[in-house]
């Protein structure tokens, strides 16, 4: 990363933001709806409270509570008005459904993370704020916008998240990929039979369990050879007409690779029972050679625990997409974001939840989200920011993107390992959008049908338990089952 900033400069961020850590926060045990708490005063030096609910944050936790308080000192330097963030108290069990029990209750927060479940508070009620106008009047979030967030900002301007797509790759150890004769032929041309070639090699020389594995769906295969079997995107242009691409001849195609695969001992056999626990000790333990992460923060930990169990040689190679008729990774799903910040159409403070949100998109900011605080997380020796073992128990609360994070991070202990940033380079280097959209209401049960008929099959089919020569059967069912009045729709507004 760029060595840009002073140590007066990173000295005076830590002091900015941890200068809030003796003020009180208050616990959330009465939240109201914001219409009714949060009258904005027409002095916009006046203090404000935000209420908010943030995923993993608790006002009983002293962790969040310091990490808040610092966040509120650094927004209200920034604003020149005193600004509190308050978390509302949310029940126990999943996030998305406890969000929704708060939402349905009244008691609207101004600022909330979503992760699941906001359609229907966006669309359905509308009470979620249209965000556009204050990202385009922003100066650090504009920055971090990448040109997916863009375009799921333009679909569905309720949600904003910065942070690396969810793109999962594929890695092997850097021993195992050398050792390999197969492995320089698949970086020059990776074809599904050079890959074949890979798993088997692979497997052989390490005497693995298998070459692949997954945790209990195919997702993570079709992020390798979706594209070069034809599965080019969601919706399939052929000839006039768009079709589902999970009924198409090419869907047929990789579905009977996948069966050899495992077959052959290459796809882990039991990767229907998989859970990401035991997929990643697999993966640590060496019974498996493969497995696929999420680019950047999901890679970096990987490469991390890899090279603390097994020894630097076994730091993370990052495999290429399989090519075929095309070649790339997933395509981003741009019909919205799947995840991220919302702000309450009803708050009375929305420049200040945003400003909330900019704060922490900025350098300042961002040096807290990321790396915690000084003397815990990171010290500075000889102007640079040298991270501590503290750091891999931090996480970013805010926005994972590092597109402009240049801190005076020391080479000594990268925030980000040569793997993780490898992965966010393959990822860039084979993108592509998806052409998805979000199902109406009115075509959601008959969706969720027809995914699970597809999951269904395609799971018998990898397993041998059915013949893929039943994939027409398949298709007809699907379209008995509500997938063809799905596909009229897509054609009503597909381009």
């Amino acid at each position: 990363m760029k060595k840009t900033i002073s140590y007066l400069l990173v000295m005076g961020m830590a002091v900015m933001a941890l200068a809030g850590c003796g003020k009180n926060i208050d616990s959330g045990t009465s939240v109201q709806s914001s219409q009714e708490s949060n009258q904005e005063s027409t002095d916009d030096s006046s203090p404000v409270t935000i209420k908010a609910v943030i995923k993993d944050l608790s006002a009983d936790d002293e962790v969040s509570v310091k990490f808040l308080e610092a966040v509120s000192s650094g927004v209200s330097k920034e604003l020149g008005r005193e600004v509190h963030i308050e978390l509302a108290p949310i029940s126990e069990g999943t996030y998305s459904e406890s969000m929704g029990l708060l939402l349905q209750s009244g008691e609207i927060p101004d600022l909330m993370y979503f992760q699941g479940g906001d359609y229907q508070f966006a669309i359905t009620q509308g009470i979620l704020e249209d965000l556009t106008q204050y990202v385009n009047q922003s100066t650090n979030i504009k920055a971090l916008m990448q040109p997916y967030n863009n375009e799921r900002l333009a679909n569905y301007p309720y949600l904003l998240w910065l942070s690396p797509d969810r793109i999962k790759v594929p890695v092997v150890r850097q021993d195992w990929f050398d050792a390999a004769q197969s492995g320089k032929v698949l970086l020059e041309n990776s074809t599904a039979d050079n890959y074949k070639a890979f798993f088997k090699e692979l497997k052989e020389n390490n005497n693995l369990k298998a070459a692949f594995t997954v945790p209990g769906d195919i997702t993570e295969l079709d992020t390798v050879f979706n594209l070069a079997f034809g599965v080019e995107a969601a919706w399939i242009k052929q000839g006039d007409t768009y079709v589902y691409s999970k009924v198409t001849n090419a869907e047929k195609e990789k579905l009977a690779f996948y069966a050899e695969l495992y077959k052959e001992g290459l796809l882990d056999n039991e990767w229907l029972t998989k859970k990401w626990d035991t997929k990643e000790s697999a993966f640590y333990n060496g019974d498996v050679g493969v497995v696929s992460g999420t680019q950047g923060s999901v890679v970096n930990v990987y490469n991390n625990k890899m090279v603390a169990q097994n020894g630097e040689n076994a730091k993370l190679v990052i495999l290429p997409p399989a090519k075929g008729a095309a070649q790339g990774y997933t395509p981003s799903d741009v019909s919205k974001e799947s995840r991220g910040w919302a702000i309450s159409k009803y708050s009375e403070n929305k420049e200040v939840a945003f400003a909330v949100l900019e704060y922490m998109a900025g350098q300042e900011g961002q040096i807290l989200d990321k790396l915690g605080y000084e003397g815990e997380e990171y010290k500075i020796e000889n102007n640079e920011i040298v991270l501590t073992d503290k750091i891999s128990e931090w996480w970013p609360r805010f926005h994972e993107s590092i597109a402009k994070f240049d801190a005076p991070i020391s080479s000594k202990t990268p925030y980000f390992s040569e793997a993780a940033l490898k992965s966010l380079d393959m990822v860039n280097t084979y993108s592509s959008f998806d052409n998805g959209f979000v199902i109406p209401d009115e075509y959601a049960t008959n969706w969720d049908a027809c995914q699970a008929l597809y999951i269904e099959f395609a799971a018998d089919v990898i397993s041998g338990n059915r013949s893929i020569d039943e994939f027409d059967q398949f298709a007809a069912d699907w379209n008995k089952l509500g997938g063809a009045e799905i596909t009229e729709y897509a054609n009503t507004i597909l381009k």
